[in-house]
């Protein structure tokens, strides 16, 4: 008679993994804090330098466009010059372009400085993923996404509140300083305690040895996939910003985009060394989490355009309240860190996505009949659950990203899901702009009704993602090294 099988026991992460982990956190979290405060703070500055929201939106456009050039570049970048070389250089410039839009003497100024943060960014986000996941070499994914996952956890509780506060009491530019601090530990401490990974080219030149040649920089690719996602990305920040699709400068530039973007992919399957690697998306793992990634984007992103508007518009709450009252949904994201973390070994990402795309979407149905005396403790609550969603999506999808992929592959991964996460965010956040001001002229002004309508397009679309979780890698049950040949087989995640 067969016996029932124990569940394997998880793997223990190595302490030399958890230690990477922790110093490249350190540093990304100056991105994530950036990215949270600067999102609360465009009206004072429109205010405070003179200038109209249609070009202080550029502070947050410039700084995608420049994310989106840089992100294919990371995955180059870490071959030719090795992860920690690579990191610090990202990290420095970051800081520089912070320090820069802390001393901005216009808005023209804060822009360029803005962009020169956002090469900084493109290049640090990715490139700790794929850093992290290299160094556990494929064990305890599960597990170790609860560390790559802390900054963006906190950032949304964190930033908020820091920005509306700053924006309160001093001055904007201390907005930017906020970031110094993290950027200059995470350099001392990159310098210190990071493996030196620099490639054997650079190292044979230092010995006086031959070495391999160095990794040539793939320009017919870069000249398609850069400019491609820019002006995508272009064209759905000015869907945004002007609520709708049928302008010149929104309609062009995605055309433009898209059809650059389509050559690239008909080049990069031509060539035997990309700039990305575009064949990975036939892998499961990768197809099905990019594509669940863009459409959380909806989610994600798309409720950080409406969540302040509807506290500030609706509810009449200053941009501080605002901040504080963002504070429950990272809250809610912060508890599932653990419970989503620690199960994705066991039971693969499918699963877990699921469940967190569906609670995302209930959460969300609340709001669509809240109004301006609505209790806040319980918005609060729901804020809570609302997060907790999020984090059940979020954590397994990276894991996914990565499942049967080797050391090579694991960059060209990071690329395609963080550019497919920034393409759905702002594709999402352009949508649910179109959809609250044509709600809001349907409704001649009625605010709340409009914000009621945006909130049941935001649930719709978590229910999309429902579908896309199916076809995500699930768990598949394989016998245990010891058992017997009746043995009942155990789970482990799987990659197609």
């Amino acid at each position: 008679m067969a016996t029932a099988p124990a569940r394997p026991q998880a793997e223990k992460l190595d302490p030399k993994v958890v230690k990477t982990a922790l110093i490249l956190i350190v540093g990304a979290m100056a991105v994530i804090f950036d990215t949270t405060i600067v999102s609360v703070a465009l009206r004072v500055l429109a205010v405070k330098l003179n200038t109209s929201v249609a070009t202080i939106q550029w502070v947050t456009t410039g700084y995608l466009l420049a994310l989106a050039i840089a992100v294919p570049l990371s995955a180059w970048g870490l071959k030719r010059f090795g992860g920690k070389r690579l990191w610090m250089f990202s990290l420095a410039v970051f800081m520089i372009g912070s320090i820069g839009s802390s001393l901005a003497w216009n808005v023209g100024s804060l822009i360029g400085w803005r962009v020169v943060q956002g090469v900084g960014g493109g290049l640090l986000l990715p490139l700790m993923t794929t850093l992290i996941f290299q160094a556990a070499g494929g064990k305890s994914l599960g597990r170790l996404v609860t560390y790559v996952a802390l900054p963006a956890l906190l950032g949304p509780i964190l930033g908020p509140v820091i920005g509306g506060a700053i924006l309160t009491h001093l001055s904007w530019r201390f907005m930017f300083w906020v970031n110094v601090p993290f950027c200059i530990a995470g350099l001392l401490l990159a310098w210190r305690h990071l493996a030196d990974d620099t490639p054997g080219e650079a190292r044979g030149m230092a010995r006086g040895i031959i070495a391999a040649p160095k990794a040539k920089l793939d320009v017919p690719g870069l000249l398609l996939i850069a400019p491609g996602t820019a002006v995508l990305l272009y064209g759905l920040a000015n869907a945004g910003t002007s609520a709708g699709f049928g302008r010149p400068d929104v309609y062009i530039p995605l055309v433009t985009g898209a059809a650059l973007l389509a050559a690239f992919t008909w080049y990069a399957l031509r060539k035997a060394r990309p700039l990305v690697e575009i064949r990975l998306l036939a892998k499961r793992s990768v197809a099905s989490s990019s594509a669940a990634l863009f459409f959380s984007g909806f989610s994600l992103y798309g409720a950080m355009l409406l969540l302040p508007l509807f506290y500030q518009d609706v509810r009449g709450a200053t941009a501080l309240t605002a901040g504080i009252v963002l504070v429950p949904q990272g809250i809610g994201a912060a508890l599932s860190r653990t419970v989503a973390g620690s199960n994705i070994d066991k039971f693969g990402s499918r699963l877990i996505v699921l469940g967190g795309c569906v609670i995302v979407a209930a959460a969300t149905v609340p709001f669509a009949f809240a109004g301006p005396h609505t209790s806040s403790w319980l918005l609060a609550l729901w804020m809570i659950i609302r997060g907790f969603g999020l984090g059940a999506v979020t954590m397994p999808l990276m894991v996914a990203a990565y499942v049967g992929l080797d050391k090579e592959q694991i960059p060209h991964s990071s690329v395609l899901t963080r550019t497919a996460q920034q393409i759905g965010g702002s594709f999402g956040t352009a949508v649910l702009a179109v959809i609250l001001e044509g709600a809001i002229a349907t409704h001649h002004g009625s605010l709340a009704d409009a914000f009621h309508v945006a909130f049941w397009w935001s649930a719709g679309f978590s229910a999309v993602a429902v579908l896309l979780a199916l076809w995500l890698p699930g768990a598949q049950r394989t016998p245990p090294p010891q058992a017997a040949p009746d043995a009942q087989p155990a789970l482990v995640a799987h990659a197609d």
